[in-house]
């Protein structure tokens, strides 16, 4: 029987699951040969990185994301990062990679499931983990630190790595976050801030101190 044919009287779902599974090992396979090309100088800070002293959460750009959860995994290769994705379709290709790729997974975000993110978030966060975040994802604005991340952060009183990742030549996607691809073999400099957030007294302080850093951190206009 021609595989077309064997494809027509399997269950609908059950291929959509198929190509699926083809499809994301396909996409992990490709995102590690095009990480293990890059010319990778990252910049870090004077004090080490002590992820069994304390839990951290790592954060970087979305339009950055080809680059940034596999550099959690180089960073921290004796830690299995958490990664956390939105629940949307996107997020399920993405949650499905990355699951390939070594990661654990939290499924949700601020306007969906947020409570049981921050939870799940905190319980890693206090097990001494690594829990990796694009802050202005999934859907925006682009380069602002979500309050939620900030908020977090100051309440276990964790630091925030920020890694700062700029390509010498990639192909930026007409996409609201200026979705990037590195082209083989380029060369990127990743540049990794350690920020200490503090107690804040009111929500405002929250919310300014979250301002100052996209302005600091962003590329585009505050």
């Amino acid at each position: 029987m021609p595989a077309f044919q064997t494809l027509a009287v399997i269950p609908a779902p059950l291929v959509k699951n198929m190509l699926m599974q083809i499809g994301t090992r396909l996409l992990a396979l490709l995102l590690r040969l095009l990480f293990s090309g890059l010319r990778l100088e990252i910049v870090k800070p004077a004090n080490a990185l002590h992820v069994d002293e304390e839990g951290m959460i790592f954060a970087f750009w979305h339009g950055k994301m080809v680059t940034g959860w596999l550099l959690a995994r180089k960073l921290f290769p004796e830690s299995r990062p958490t990664a956390v994705v939105s629940l949307s379709k996107d997020g399920q290709i993405l949650s499905d990679t990355l699951d390939r790729l070594g990661f654990q997974l939290i499924r949700g975000s601020s306007s969906k499931g947020g409570n049981a993110v921050k939870s799940a978030m905190t319980e890693e966060l206090q097990n001494h983990g690594v829990v990796a975040v694009t802050p202005d994802g999934p859907r925006g604005p682009l380069h602002r630190f979500k309050y939620g991340t900030i908020r977090l952060a100051s309440e276990q009183q964790v630091p925030v790595i920020f890694a700062d990742i700029s390509y010498k030549s990639a192909r930026s996607l007409k996409s609201w976050d200026h979705f990037e691809i590195p082209m083989p073999f380029s060369r990127v400099t990743v540049t990794l801030h350690q920020l200490r957030v503090p107690r804040f007294a009111s929500e405002e302080a929250l919310q300014e101190f979250s301002r100052q850093l996209s302005a600091r951190f962003g590329y585009a206009e505050p």
